[in-house]
């Protein structure tokens, strides 16, 4: 549970902590490393930009990876309670055909499992036996010392300071934190065009477990297992879905000659959202550096994922958890050595993901017929040995 906190409060706390640390973003993966300090002993600051935790966001295929994370900060079991096993996966053809179907999880079951679950029934498993969060809360100024990090800190209209050994910025891909700490010119943007939007639809015990897709000539559509019901993605490139879900949800329909009941009522998901479905564009950001002194970027502030390979939140949980062990071993004096040291190793792992996730991207994102009729001929001959390589070896040198 969320519990809503006076910032002021939570300044108080901190000041008896060995050390003291803020994190600014209580997403996925602030809330993620503020937990795992908590469930160590100590008492970090978790600022909020929003009023609350009320969006229920999108849905999240999460790979073995973050098992070590909700480990560390005691909510495996809430996790579970609260995702499925996302255990099959079928690829459809350009009109609509099946073309190949995977037990997915068969080759991951040696890390872990591989779930489905909801953003916000994520958020409330991480926050599960409480989750002390500041909101309406922001960043203002940060001025660095070798001794401390000096934050200015605004809540609604009334400003505080604080003394930190640590701050970490796990604000989002749109970090407004992120720029006190890099230059515009260190962070990158990759933008493949194109877009589309998220909705919900009932699902059955039939199709408890698996997921669907249809790579088109130039769409997507995508159908996702959570607990309870299905997530449902619909994109495009930018250009093609300006008209709206419902002419791009007509557009796809003509294209299909062999869609099933499924896939049909997941285009229908869409197309008859009683509010305005949400709208995801497909980019990415890359931070030239993480660590500078006593601060780092951690989460999509740092690298930020298109959602492709599904491995973004997952890498994201991981780096928090990782980062969450080097700091509950830290001293105050040894800040940005640990620092530095967690970005050495981490950020190529997870420029590597992000890699993946982009070539992906680049594949699926084209506009072409004759593209979408080859992919169509390749995918009946790929293994799922093939298919999961680039994760396995993810899993493969996962830290210790």
């Amino acid at each position: 549970m969320f519990v809503a906190t006076p910032l002021r409060e939570q300044l108080a706390r901190v000041q008896g902590d060995r050390l003291r640390v803020l994190v600014v973003g209580a997403g996925v993966a602030g809330l993620t490393l503020a937990q795992a300090l908590r469930a160590g002993g100590l008492h970090p600051v978790l600022l909020e930009r929003a009023a609350d935790h009320a969006d229920s966001g999108y849905m999240l295929a999460l790979m073995p990876l973050v098992e070590p994370a909700l480990r560390l900060a005691g909510v495996r079991e809430a996790y579970r309670a609260r995702s499925v096993r996302f255990h099959r996966y079928v690829l459809h053809g350009r009109h609509g055909q099946r073309l190949r179907g995977y037990a997915i999880d068969s080759l991951l079951s040696r890390y872990g499992e591989y779930r489905g679950i909801a953003r916000g029934e994520l958020m409330q498993a991480l926050a599960e036996g409480g989750a002390a969060v500041s909101y309406s809360s922001t960043l203002q100024s940060l001025r660095q010392t070798p001794a401390a990090a000096h934050a200015v800190l605004r809540e609604g209209d009334a400003t505080l300071e604080g003394e930190f050994d640590a701050v970490v910025l796990a604000d989002g891909l749109h970090s407004a934190s992120r720029e006190l700490l890099l230059p515009a010119e260190q962070v990158s943007t990759f933008d493949c065009s194109w877009g589309g939007w998220v909705a919900w639809m009932d699902s059955d015990a039939e199709y408890a477990d698996r997921g669907d897709e249809i790579w088109g000539s130039d769409f997507f559509v995508g159908v996702y297992p959570v607990l309870g019901r299905a997530g449902v993605f619909v994109g495009g490139h930018r250009d093609d879905t300006r008209a709206g879900p419902r002419a791009f949800v007509a557009h796809i329909r003509r294209q299909l000659r062999h869609a099933d009941e499924r896939m049909l009522r997941a285009l229908a998901a869409v197309a008859s959202s009683d509010d305005a479905p949400y709208f995801w564009k497909l980019t990415d950001i890359r931070s030239a550096a993480w660590a500078v002194q006593r601060t780092v970027l951690l989460g999509d502030a740092a690298a930020g994922f298109v959602p492709t390979a599904g491995i973004g939140a997952g890498m994201a949980m991981e780096s928090a958890g990782v980062l969450a062990q080097r700091l509950l071993a830290a001293d105050a004096g040894g800040v940005a050595v640990v620092l530095r040291d967690y970005e050495h190793t981490q950020r190529p792992r997870v420029e590597a993901a992000q890699d993946n996730s982009r070539a992906l991207t680049k594949l699926m994102c084209r506009r072409s017929p004759a593209l979408a009729a080859m992919r169509d001929v390749v995918a009946r001959f790929v293994t799922l040995k093939a298919v999961l390589g680039p994760i396995r070896k993810l899993l493969e040198s996962a830290p210790g």
